[in-house]
């Protein structure tokens, strides 16, 4: 069993910044790979990032790319999101997912493939 609690939401202007953290119980937390989800109202949960146990390897939605970094510190059980030049349309509640990593790699964008998932936090983006 994992439990996850994700925290570092609120409300940013466009163009800002903030850093979602999300801690895990269980002294496991190294064997999981991670991710990062979000839900806007009427939309359906998407994926927008995830890193393999190791940190190794990571792998962003197109969306996000090149303005969200994900990492994890396995010696404090937490996986981070930052987010950098946020947009209107990154306003959703995010989520943090934990799964033991799926073949293939490619499967962690499937929300399905996670059985762990936090209560999520609000992340909003005014123009």
């Amino acid at each position: 069993q994992v439990q996850l609690v994700e925290s570092g939401g609120g409300l940013v202007q466009a163009g800002g910044s903030l850093r979602l953290s999300c801690a895990a119980s269980g002294r496991t937390f190294g064997s999981y790979a991670m991710g990062w989800f979000r839900q806007a109202p009427g939309k359906e949960r998407e994926f927008v990032a995830a890193i393999i146990w190791s940190g190794g390897a990571t792998n962003y939605a197109d969306s996000v790319k090149g303005r969200f970094t994900i990492s994890r510190d396995n010696a404090k059980n937490t996986v981070y999101l930052q987010m950098n030049s946020l947009k209107p349309e990154d306003t959703a509640v995010y989520y943090c997912a934990a799964a033991l990593s799926p073949s293939p790699w490619s499967a962690l964008r499937l929300v399905g493939v996670y059985p762990y998932w936090g209560q999520g936090t609000q992340v909003t983006v005014s123009s």
